[in-house]
């Protein structure tokens, strides 16, 4: 007997539809409700650390995933300057085990997709244009939920998968939220050069971090870390240009990249880098919020999208193999969620501090590595 048998979760991102799919591989009845109109199709790439591949094979979605995706071993460091020179080449942990690549490039549509798609086939109802606009506790056992500002019943658990702004941490009286740390990231999906094989960096130049990396045998992605600025408004042409002209200092694969900027179908887009980390407790009743909106950082060490699906499938984990959902099973699921999210969340802003402060003493590669080791331990 699992503690639940009918969720609704918030949101459809990763952290939603790992949630979803676990629950209803289990017999569960699940409902997400999204509030955009349908998938989005738009973005540019994400890279996958192996401790999130790992969840992908529980989720039954890994062999898609690899052939989708680019995965690969290894982090290569360049100088900027003439003939962007390889001055390092790192090994990177197997966060994963040793069944999985260190990490993987995927362009972030095509991730989508393939975790709706699972999550259908497992019967997961589906409800896009459907923000939850409320939720009460009912006694002891129960939450209603409303959707577009109508009751759709009750529920044993509601799940706030739904993202940084997260609607459902705002209904339930959180008021940690998101701030941004000084820092902004211009993103484009452009064609792989044959010998990106691998993550690349540069550091120094015009830009925090230069870099890039491959999604699929004939694409990848690239960003330009900046000091954060209002880009609102900025038309695609516009904002392939800047880029560009950002990343003049940078040679090597960067010819390239300059090269697909410049046509005139250029995917660019910018964000800010945002932190925050909700204490202990994420839920207040049976209401409970996991991924981005219990916590978010810099993508310094790539690992948010980790986090979010570890939170999925530990909770997920939780509510299938304990028989009541009590107090019990929520100390469980923050001593083994909010430590780790934790560590991920201060390195990943420590890594984007010591750049902001120009800290060339600090041991970037050392802190890298304490945290993968870490992650290389299961969830």
């Amino acid at each position: 007997m699992t503690a639940v048998q009918k969720v609704a979760i918030a949101g459809s991102g990763a952290a939603a539809l790992a949630t979803a799919i676990q629950l209803a591989k289990a017999g569960v009845e699940v409902d997400v409700f999204e509030l955009k109109p349908e998938l989005s199709t738009v973005g540019s790439g994400i890279t996958l650390q192996g401790n999130a591949l790992r969840v992908f094979d529980a989720l039954g979605v890994w062999p898609r995933i690899r052939e989708l995706g680019y995965p690969f071993e290894g982090l290569s460091i360049r100088a900027p300057g003439p003939g962007a020179p390889v001055i390092a080449d790192l090994p990177e942990v197997q966060t994963g085990g040793p069944d999985y690549p260190a990490a993987m490039g995927m362009y972030r549509p095509d991730l989508n997709r393939v975790l709706l798609e699972r999550a259908e086939e497992v019967g997961v109802g589906i409800h896009f244009a459907s923000a939850v606009t409320g939720a009460e506790q009912v006694g002891d056992d129960a939450v209603e939920v409303w959707v577009n500002g109508e009751s759709v019943g009750t529920y044993d658990l509601l799940v706030g998968a739904d993202g940084v702004h997260s609607g459902v941490r705002d209904l339930i009286g959180i008021d940690t939220v998101p701030v941004r740390t000084g820092m902004g990231i211009w993103r484009a999906q452009v064609s792989r050069p044959a010998e990106v094989e691998h993550s690349e960096l540069y550091y120094g130049g015009p830009a925090y971090i230069a870099g890039y990396t491959p999604t699929g045998e004939n694409s990848m992605y690239a960003f330009l870390v900046e000091a954060s600025h209002d880009r609102a408004g900025i038309t695609s042409e516009d904002a392939a240009r800047l880029m560009s002209e950002q990343s003049l200092a940078y040679q090597g694969p960067w010819e390239s990249i300059r090269r697909d900027l410049a046509g005139t179908d250029a995917r660019v887009n910018y964000t800010w880098f945002t932190s925050h980390i909700v204490p202990a407790p994420w839920n207040r009743g049976r209401i409970v919020i996991i991924g981005d909106a219990a916590h978010s950082c810099p993508p310094t060490i790539a690992q948010g999208a980790a986090q979010a699906l570890e939170d999925a499938f530990v909770l997920s984990e939780l509510l299938v193999e304990s028989p009541a959902l009590d107090e019990s099973l929520w100390q469980t699921f923050h001593e083994r969620r909010l430590p780790r999210a934790q560590a991920v969340v201060e390195a990943s802003v420590q890594l984007g501090q010591w750049q902001l402060e120009h800290n060339r003493d600090a041991d970037a590669p050392g802190l890298i590595f304490g945290i993968a080791q870490k992650m290389a331990q299961p969830a």
